[in-house]
């Protein structure tokens, strides 16, 4: 448990004594409770971005409808449980149990006659080892050419003077709209989270389309993601972007065994027949070529996994690296970028878990403060703020990824570990393996200390360069202290 996190539940235990009944007393109770509950992720972006489609692939179940349906229209939020359970939650905020099935392994919901603006949000309980770890929020597509769907999602996030429902956000991009730009912003648009990606992570979604499904295509996307990250207007608003082809992580997610034998017969076909028709989504699905599957085999096969997945399958299989459907599907989990997006939400957000939560209870506090004109518990809420070494080291962070501290690759990456980015452990940062006996820890840490406070002292060092160093110099400090102390 941070510093920044014990000391913001103790704020939060002294907020909720003041309150009383006055009207802000919810919000606070509420800000409370969930800085016990897992991290609340919001998964956003415009329409057609494949938003339900990167839930599925997160979670590895087919939970989240990917067609035009009224539940598409509605927020929808995703929590662990120990059995599977569907709730439509009223405009009071009163809960109905809504009927669910499974079809083709996909689920169903029926809303009963109920159209989406009646509903508030849909809430699905679904046992899944992602969920204990973290609610996951699937929204409403902006830019709908229905104005109130698009709008649903706006005031979702949007703080407007509230605190915003989800603690952080991975929002899919196609390409850099300006209304993308104009979204992040406002999620962003409060004084604890100012000019700070710390909650936003960056999908570029659809990878495998940009490269038209060429062999090369993930390839493609990792060039466009790493120009994205060096965009300074992006780089400001997410912490990352990664390419991730969402449709072929959901299908290596939830590979059947009848798939994987669709899979095999076309590998097994005529080579120079199976390339022919794998040139194009048309040829793919029409042709009456004997190649082991008949169309409407092939015409499911492109519904679950694109064209990419199923020629990266192809030649998945052609090679001999997936004797069973297992094997299979892990070789496309890889290609899809799901592994790295994954590492990526484990490192920035379910580490951080705690600064994140702090972040949201703190705004909390501070309205709080302001509606009850309590001088006092503002100003608690300002030196906890002034005191959080944590967002001192996120905003080093940022500077690096952004690339704006001018620094040598070496002392670069060794700012990158002292930081926590591969791993919280002391040893780890240090630069050792975990485990590592405490007085080596002890060393390298003091070696560390040593090496940034001379830069933070030095003549020529850049105001940038000084003030980064400053932090590291004090991450040095706490981290020793906290081995030291018994």
């Amino acid at each position: 448990m941070t510093d920044l996190f014990a000391g913001c539940t103790r704020l939060l235990d002294e907020a909720v004594e003041r309150v009383g009944t006055h009207p802000v007393a919810d919000e606070v109770r509420e800000a409370r409770t969930r800085l016990a509950e897992p991290l609340r992720v919001a998964v956003a972006g415009r329409v057609k971005a494949g938003k339900s489609t990167l839930v599925n692939a997160m979670v590895g179940e087919l939970v989240a409808p990917t067609d035009a349906r009224e539940c598409t229209k509605v927020v929808t939020w995703y929590r662990d449980g120990v059995t599977y359970r569907v709730e439509g939650v009223e405009g009071g905020g009163s809960r109905v149990p809504l009927r669910f099935d499974r079809r083709d392994g996909a689920l169903e919901v029926d809303l009963n006659g109920r159209s989406a603006a009646s509903l508030q949000c849909i809430e699905v309980t679904w046992p899944s080892a992602l969920l204990r770890k973290m609610v996951l929020v699937d929204t409403p597509g902006i830019g709908s050419s229905n104005e109130d769907v698009s709008a649903r999602t706006e005031r979702f996030l949007e703080r407007d003077h509230q605190a915003a429902p989800a603690d952080a956000v991975v929002y899919l991009l196609r390409h850099v709209h300006q209304a993308d730009v104009g979204f992040l912003e406002a999620f962003h648009d409060d004084a604890l989270a100012s000019a700070n990606p710390l909650n936003a992570l960056g999908v570029l979604s659809r990878a495998d389309e940009i490269g038209v499904a060429r062999p090369d295509a993930m390839a493609s996307a990792q060039r466009i993601a790493a120009r994205w990250r060096s965009d300074r207007r992006l780089s400001a608003l997410v912490q990352n972007v990664v390419p991730v082809a969402g449709l072929l992580a959901e299908g290596a997610r939830t590979l059947r065994q009848d798939e994987y034998d669709d899979m095999a017969a076309l590998a097994r076909a005529d080579e120079a027949l199976v390339d022919e028709i794998l040139i194009s989504v048309d040829r793919f699905a029409g042709s009456s070529a004997p190649v082991g599957t008949e169309p409407e085999l092939r015409r499911r096969l492109l519904e679950r996994y694109g064209l990419f997945g199923c020629r990266q399958s192809v030649e998945i299989l052609r090679r001999g690296l997936a004797p069973n459907a297992q094997a299979l599907a892990d070789e496309l989990l890889v290609r899809s970028g799901l592994p790295a997006l994954r590492r990526d939400l484990d490192d920035r957000f379910s580490r951080r878990a705690g600064l994140l939560k702090a972040r949201q209870a703190l705004f909390v506090v501070h309205r709080a403060a302001a509606a009850l004109g309590d001088a006092e518990l503002a100003g608690s809420v300002e030196r906890l703020l002034s005191q959080a070494h944590e967002l001192s080291e996120i905003r080093v962070l940022n500077l690096i990824h952004q690339g704006a501290l001018p620094l040598a690759d070496g002392d670069l990456d060794s700012a990158r570990v002292l930081l926590g980015e591969r791993g919280l452990d002391p040893a780890v940062r240090a630069g050792l393996a975990g485990g590592t006996d405490l007085v080596e820890v002890r060393a390298a840490l003091g070696e560390e200390h040593a090496r940034w406070q001379a830069r933070a002292g030095h003549p020529l060092a850049s105001p940038e360069v000084a003030s980064a160093a400053t932090v590291l110099v004090r991450t040095c400090e706490g981290l020793i202290a906290a081995l030291t102390s018994p």
